[in-house]
């Protein structure tokens, strides 16, 4: 009989290889007006790598998001906010709103990846019990309010009421919670492995609710956040206090100024720094040759970070303007 990790591991598998996946994502485009052309064509805000030139439009009113196809009438569209989302499907392509603060986009998949780029699955460390490790579950007082960056740059405030605590190898750590939901707990937490042995911007854990002042953290189920997978993802970056080493900054960085070009070794995502208006040109390289990226960058500072990673194709495809 598998064991319970062997289980999870290959429910993950399948939930990445299916055509639902976070790898058959093909873009990400937020509806900042109220009416966004949807099509192949030159002029859509939602662009379709195949399909009519215009397939409809995407009508921002009221506080949601509506779908008008090209001569019908139009419908409301329910956003990742309110649960599962729903879709709009043409041929292998389909599409959805997301909500990040009532800021819309539409999140475009092609339900196809599969037959083009067929997953070879995931690699994991070898299971250790030491790692699975019961917490102290503290409360917070008073609860700490923070401003939470995600991949795309975008700043969330944050009430944190609790962190867990425990000591690996002689070392006190706290880690503090990103949600806190009725059935589960959810951190996003980097370490010394990360950029190394594993995803440079961090990775996800899910624990079972606390009893009696206690929680279980099991840290062989950590996993790779979509961004891993997808530059079309907007997944919360760790937290100050979830890093087991403390450096003065969440992550390492490069600072370049006045739009210069330079060139960088092993480079996994670039981190936008709030609203972010002109353009910085950079040619990434490493052994696998180079890639060249363009970032938007805050009009108020002359720099942003380029987090240290080894996932290029991250850069490739998902920094556009």
């Amino acid at each position: 009989m598998r064991d319970e990790l062997t289980q999870w591991q290959e429910r993950r598998l399948a939930e990445l290889a299916g055509p639902d996946s976070w790898l058959g994502l093909v873009g990400l485009f937020w509806l900042d007006d109220e009416t966004s052309k949807v099509g192949s064509g030159d002029d859509c805000v939602v662009r379709l790598p195949s399909g009519p030139p215009h397939l409809g439009d995407l009508i921002c009113r009221d506080g949601g998001v509506f779908w008008q196809p090209a001569g019908a009438e139009a419908r409301a569209l329910t956003t990742d906010r309110e649960g599962q989302p729903a879709t709009v499907d043409h041929e292998n392509l389909s599409f959805f709103i997301v909500d990040r603060d009532a800021r819309f986009a539409a999140r475009v998949r092609d339900r196809d990846w599969a037959t083009r780029q067929p997953f070879a699955g995931v690699e994991y460390f070898a299971e250790d019990p030491a790692w699975t490790v019961e917490a102290e579950w503290r409360p917070l007082d008073p609860p700490v309010t923070m401003a939470v960056p995600n991949v795309t740059g975008e700043l969330k405030p944050l009430t944190v009421a609790f962190k867990a605590v425990f000591t690996v190898d002689g070392q006190k750590v706290e880690l503090l919670p990103m949600s806190v939901g009725e059935h589960e707990i959810f951190f996003v937490f980097r370490d010394r492995t990360s950029g190394k042995e594993t995803y440079g911007a961090g990775r996800f854990l899910k624990a079972k609710p606390a009893v009696d002042g206690k929680i279980r953290l099991d840290f062989n189920r950590a996993f790779n956040p979509p961004c891993a997978f997808t530059a079309f993802a907007t997944c919360p970056l760790p937290l100050a206090r979830c890093h087991r080493q403390k450096t003065g900054c969440p992550f390492p960085c490069l600072r370049v100024r006045n739009a210069g070009r330079r060139r960088v070794d092993c480079c996994v995502a670039i981190g936008f720094r709030h609203r972010l208006k002109w353009r910085v040109a950079l040619r990434i390289t490493n052994s696998a040759g180079h890639r060249r990226a363009v970032a938007r960058n805050n009009p108020d500072s002359s720099h942003f970070h380029l987090c240290w990673n080894e996932h290029l194709n991250s850069i490739e495809t998902g920094i556009t303007p």
